[in-house]
């Protein structure tokens, strides 16, 4: 019997339950692997209220870890018992053991640990097609990152410093500024306290930003397309303060012919070759020491409903795990 955590019906944190269950045997291309830390996302809750559907109910949430594989199926060729591993792919990764497509695997460089890879995987992954592939950030661009002291934002800020952007943070507390700063930010604010539009406006000294990367959704739309200068862009990711909607299209004319762009992390990656290009790149990075991983927050298994209420309370810093 292998220890799971399964959403019951659509609910708060209260309809995560811990279970035993039994899991078979890997099946043709498959791999079981024992997880050694798994990763908690937003994105978790979005399929734990319905926002997001989920193909069956009950489920098993969680959308990364990293692990050991235990044995392979057939027709898996380059893994074995043994090899390191880190995964994003489709749900069930709150369990401490767990059957996987092999294709959704990368190997992991032995300079990566398992918590770093966990913590950060989805989020680095999430980093990795905002600043390359949906706005190709290079030398002298202005970025706004909201969120900045995020488990995603703290990689958005570093790496983007790293291309050469100027980067303007934004977060809800001095100590999480502080850690924006940390992060690379060369400009921060509080967004609980001060108007950020008005202050990207002071900063840029009227010039305002190329693009904003916003992953907290309605509370911030207006504001974060009156920071955008004429043809920037806002890439909108997440929707942590609740889903934009009702946006009048007129808007965008009216502001300066704005984009404005809704990608997902799934289908980018939904090509084995680009995701392990993908991967390759974050995990280089993390390597050579441009992303440097903090600490995660850890959260045993079974107290996964514990964890969403952090989260979802903005009580954590950083990325955040659950233990096996």
């Amino acid at each position: 019997m292998v220890q799971v955590v399964q959403v019951l019906r659509h609910g708060g944190p209260e309809v995560l339950a811990v279970a035993d269950v039994a899991l078979p045997a890997p099946s043709a291309g498959e791999v079981q692997i024992e997880q050694k830390a798994i990763g908690l996302n937003f994105i978790d809750t979005y399929f734990r209220t319905g926002l997001y559907p989920a193909p069956s109910m009950p489920f098993i949430p969680g959308n990364e870890g990293a692990g050991v594989v235990k044995t392979i199926g057939a027709g898996v060729s380059g893994l074995k018992p043994g090899d390191r591993v880190v995964y994003t792919a489709g749900l069930g990764a709150y369990a401490a053991v767990r059957n996987i497509k092999a294709s959704a695997l990368v190997k992991l460089p032995a300079k990566v640990s398992f918590e770093q890879a966990a913590s950060v995987f989805l989020k680095g992954l999430t980093a990795e097609y905002l600043l390359f592939r949906t706005f190709k950030v290079k030398p002298g661009h202005v970025v706004l990152v909201h969120a900045a002291a995020g488990g995603t934002g703290l990689i958005l800020c570093q790496w983007a410093k790293a291309l050469g952007a100027t980067v303007i943070g934004t977060a809800g507390s001095a100590d999480k500024l502080k850690l924006a700063k940390k992060a690379g930010c060369d400009h921060v604010i509080n967004y609980s306290t001060e108007d950020f539009a008005a202050r990207v406006i002071e900063i840029t000294k009227g010039g305002k930003c190329d693009v904003v990367y916003d992953g907290v959704g309605k509370s911030t739309f207006a504001g974060s397309l009156d920071s955008l200068k004429p043809f920037g862009m806002l890439v909108s990711f997440g929707n942590a303060s609740g889903p934009v909607d009702g946006v009048n299209l007129g808007i965008l004319a009216a502001k300066g012919s704005l984009y404005v762009t809704r990608p997902t992390l799934m289908t980018h990656i939904a090509e084995a070759k680009t995701y392990q290009s993908m991967a390759k790149r974050l995990l280089g990075a993390i390597a050579n020491g441009t992303i440097k991983v903090g600490k995660p927050m850890r959260f045993d298994l079974a107290k996964a409903a514990e964890a969403h209420v952090a989260l979802e309370g903005r009580q954590t810093t950083g990325s955040t795990i659950l233990v096996p």
